[in-house]
């Protein structure tokens, strides 16, 4: 397979491939498109917080992607957190609202290059035991909010778990 094979209207990563991510970087590339995207930090009766292992770079994060034309934010978040962990949720608020022009995240198939403008939101597991999708996620799990620092997080991803772990009255707003 070659980094040119398509699927579902998408360049597919050569095996291996992982995709890049910047953050105040001054040697990252320059973003050709802004994508909106969604986050969700879901919490359960613990008060653990859902995780989701990327099987690119084998990074933790909050479950999301990009908002789909025709869908809403809240819509999309419910379905990422399905998709990438099997879990059924329910959005309870807004953690915040990430558009830092220098947070840039060049796709694993080298065809794109996104500033990343992200809509993070809280919510309340539903139903469902966390699983990974085998695709973009190889694992999914619950975490107790003090053993989130000692995992690999990109440093975008960091800052979403770290604003949702905050406990602000007011949502975080760049």
């Amino acid at each position: 397979m070659t980094s040119t094979d398509v699927y579902g209207g998408l360049v597919r990563p050569a095996p291996g491939a992982v995709r890049r991510v910047h953050f105040h970087d001054p040697d990252a590339p320059v973003a050709r498109v802004v994508t909106p995207s969604v986050f969700v930090a879901v919490r359960e009766e613990q008060g653990r917080l859902l995780l989701v292992r990327r099987c690119d770079s084998g990074a933790w994060e909050l479950p999301g992607g990009r908002v789909d034309v025709g869908e809403s934010a809240v819509r999309t978040a419910v379905r990422e957190t399905a998709e990438e962990a099997g879990l059924r949720v329910r959005i309870t608020g807004l953690v915040g609202l990430f558009t830092d022009p220098t947070h840039v995240v060049e796709a694993a198939s080298g065809e794109e290059i996104r500033q990343q403008f992200v809509v993070c939101f809280h919510a309340w597991v539903i139903w469902g035991r966390p699983h990974p999708d085998g695709h973009e996620t190889c694992d999914a799990a619950w975490f107790d909010p003090e053993d989130v620092a000692s995992l690999t997080l990109e440093l975008g991803a960091r800052r979403f778990v770290q604003h949702a772990l905050a406990g602000a009255s007011e949502p975080y707003l760049e």
